[in-house]
């Protein structure tokens, strides 16, 4: 069953309070984690209010100068990325996989406004590191990784080179609206919030440049949501539409998907 339809299962039944944001029902996480000691990597572990965050360090063979921060989908956890991060990899690039809070390593539970405090933390953290200092820093949000990837971009505008949103949605409230039944859409627009949104976020990014990556083919993500969010978003921007399904891009065209992520990233300026 895709993921985001479970969203609108049991609505009408948990409509209580006005302007609920039912976290719960935009996260499946997943404690099924498993690394290849081939990978050269490292497992960071961030203490927040007791709560221990998890962020997988994938490393290439050579010195880089850039460095991928790759946010998560709905489900599953940092292992299940490892295939996508190998492909920034094999451009040279280092990877850094946030797991929010109850995803692979992680402990706690995911809320929307923990997910994004504990990203601003990971991220301030890793900027100090010595290995990412004097790295071009490239925000990279997968699926429902987009949302905090975009809003993390915003606040931290001067220190990120670039922003790329794979297969992102507009906002919580699109995605949940554009999966649900049409008697229950008029109770998600009044009782479901986005706390933050890609189409709203996008607006205030200036000169960070960015690349959307979506299929017209997607049934998760509808491609009017890329749409607009690629409409909002200020120069420079690129829009890049693949074959295939949700976050396929990899799969479908792998040398194409390598190459456009290569030109992207690898004509962005190193931030101060």
């Amino acid at each position: 069953m895709n993921k985001f339809l479970i969203i609108t299962i049991t609505f009408l039944g948990l409509c209580n309070t006005l302007n609920a944001q039912f976290d719960e029902k935009f996260y499946f996480p997943s404690k099924d984690y498993s690394i290849n000691d081939a990978v050269d990597h490292e497992d960071l572990f961030f203490e927040i209010e007791a709560v221990k965050i998890h962020t997988l360090w994938l490393k290439p063979k050579q010195k880089t100068h850039t460095s991928i921060l790759l946010f998560i989908g709905a489900s599953g956890n940092a292992s299940k990325y490892v295939s996508m991060a190998s492909s920034l990899l094999s451009l040279g690039y280092q990877v850094l996989i946030f797991e929010p809070r109850g995803y692979g390593l992680s402990s706690g539970v995911p809320k929307h406004m923990n997910v994004i405090s504990d990203a601003q933390l990971v991220f301030d953290n890793l900027l100090k590191k010595e290995e990412i200092k004097n790295t071009r820093i490239v925000i990279y949000g997968a699926s429902l990784g987009s949302q905090v990837a975009t809003h993390l971009t915003k606040n931290n505008q001067t220190k990120i080179s670039g922003l790329i949103i794979d297969g992102g949605m507009s906002s919580f409230t699109d995605i949940a609206l554009s999966q649900a039944p049409e008697t229950q859409k008029p109770m998600i627009k009044q009782y479901l919030t986005s706390p933050y949104s890609v189409k709203e976020d996008i607006k205030q990014i200036e000169d960070v440049p960015k690349l959307l990556i979506h299929s017209r083919e997607d049934k998760t993500v509808p491609f009017a949501q890329v749409e607009l969010n690629y409409k909002n978003a200020q120069e420079p921007k690129e829009l890049w539409v693949h074959k295939g399904g949700h976050l396929q891009a990899l799969k479908e065209d792998k040398q194409a998907y390598i190459k456009i992520i290569g030109e992207f990233t690898n004509n962005l300026k190193l931030t101060k």
